[in-house]
């Protein structure tokens, strides 16, 4: 059965329109190639593309009702009011926010919200995983996590769900303000400060501020804030103002949720916790000592929400990698078993870090290849920020180092000699050098932010798993790749 989202009463009270009282919304879709009969089309006009354009498409879909702007010329021609399935309003996305805020309004379950230079959409997707057990769940899909994913998936949230869990994402400060103040979180998480978005913000001071913005809309609340990160400090205070509950995670034992024991394996970790006082033992499905981390302030949030930590402990274990952050693809390319680690979707000094740990710590039958874009927003620091990556490779057991983009030539230049695959200006020709180089065995981590489409070098190498005729000559690279905001 397909839960009601609105009703046509609920939708007249919020914008005094005129929906036909036995209508009723299941959904609410901002792109007519993926909206579903039941929705409500809301047509927003953006800088490459103007919804209202597509009235037309979205009613033929099955869309019951369109949010629209008065004044756009799709919807004067219509005859604005006189066309009763459309909610006419001043401006479609305003009228999104609006419905967002009426729908936290009456909202009387959980709302959790997720914030942190990196980790952010692993953390929501655990959220979902191991609330399911105590309760029905709404979450983002994908990584919705700005001025428009946000009220969307707010608006999109039924009134009867127990836990709604919102990934908040920033690049400039007062951005997660807003957002906060729109889903007035009971419950907001920060996983981690770091480097990104540094070029916007000028020093991590400044990003551990913004971040910081997420608790702008509490009153009250609880605040889980990394203990051992060198800029929790500001992230406690802050939380104090809004009069939260603080609740660390970390390895310090002061910490509420702190880490007692640890052991890494290629696939998997094995944790020892105390989660506010109640041990926990569990197992994670994906390696690396940020998940750990994560981990400790999903644990949290869990018993902060009073639903089952046993339960949560076990759902963990069956919590798998993300497209992008960590799934890993068994491939035959040619004859050749590769083993494919796709980190591809972003990346920041921290994460690539992270990735690069993981991927040292990789069984291989050959040898541990790192493929690596540059990471964007770090303005005039790039080049050292980068350079720096090579200790990390140096003290992992990375075999062979393959590069692509202006700042990636500064660590290529600062590895040694032997560890130095190739270098070139961009993926599509990086690919055809790596296809040649690989060998049975050999485990591939591909890395970079997402303006570095990396993402790309995964999908030709899926691509040829799939085919098996991938011709490196050819640097066929797929010509449709769309990069998530």
């Amino acid at each position: 059965m397909v839960d009601v989202v609105w009703t046509a009463p609920e939708i007249n009270a919020v914008f005094n329109a005129h929906l036909d009282a036995a209508c009723v919304i299941t959904g609410i879709s901002i792109d007519t190639r993926t909206l579903v009969a039941g929705d409500l089309f809301v047509a927003l006009a953006g800088p490459h593309h103007n919804g209202h354009a597509y009235l037309d498409q979205a009613f033929a879909a099955g869309a019951v009702a369109a949010l629209v702007s008065r004044h756009d010329p799709a919807v004067v021609a219509r005859g604005g009011h006189d066309d009763h399935r459309l909610i006419v309003v001043e401006d479609s996305l305003a009228g999104l926010r609006a419905l967002a805020a009426a729908a936290r309004a009456r909202f009387e379950g959980w709302v959790i919200a997720v914030t942190g230079s990196s980790g952010k959409t692993g953390v929501k997707e655990n959220l979902r995983t191991v609330l399911a057990p105590s309760g029905s769940t709404h979450a983002s899909v994908k990584s919705f996590n700005n001025h428009i994913g946000v009220p969307l998936t707010l608006a999109r949230l039924p009134k009867s769900v127990d836990f709604a869990i919102f990934e908040m994402g920033m690049n400039h400060a007062g951005e997660l303000s807003e957002l906060s103040l729109l889903v007035k979180p009971d419950v907001a998480i920060i996983t981690t400060i770091n480097e990104a978005h540094i070029e916007n913000l000028g020093s991590i001071e400044a990003i551990a501020r913004a971040k910081a913005e997420i608790f702008d809309g509490m009153q009250g609340g609880s605040a889980i804030v990394p203990s051992d990160n060198p800029y929790c400090d500001i992230l406690v205070e802050a939380a104090r103002r809004r009069q939260c509950e603080i609740i660390g995670f970390g390895e310090a034992e002061q910490a509420q949720a702190h880490l007692e024991k640890a052991r890494a394996h290629p696939h998997c970790s094995c944790v020892q916790a105390s989660i506010r006082g109640q041990k926990i033992t569990y197992k994670i499905a994906q390696p690396g000592a940020h998940h750990v981390s994560n981990s400790l302030a999903v644990l949290a949030t869990v018993d902060v929400v009073e639903a089952d930590l046993a339960l949560a402990g076990l759902a963990l274990a069956q919590s798998e990698a993300l497209e992008g952050r960590g799934q890993r693809h068994v491939l035959s390319l040619e004859g050749r078993k590769i083993t494919l680690i796709d980190e591809s979707y972003n990346a920041n000094p921290a994460s690539m870090a992270a990735a690069l740990t993981v991927l040292g710590a990789s069984e291989t039958g050959a040898r541990r290849i790192a493929v690596l874009g540059d990471m964007a927003e770090l303005g005039a620091s790039a080049p050292q920020l980068h350079a720096a990556l090579a200790e990390i490779i140096a003290r992992t057991n990375i075999d062979r180092l393959y590069c692509c983009g202006p700042n990636m030539r500064h660590l290529f230049e600062a590895v040694p000699a032997e560890a130095r695959g190739a270098y070139r200006s961009t993926p599509k020709e990086l690919l055809s050098v790596l296809m040649e180089d690989l060998v049975h065995g050999d485990t591939v981590m591909v890395k970079g932010s997402n303006a570095s489409q990396m993402g790309r070098v995964v999908e030709a190498l899926i691509g040829a798993n799939a085919s098996e005729d991938l011709d490196p000559s050819k640097n066929n690279l797929p010509t449709d790749h769309r990069v998530s905001a």
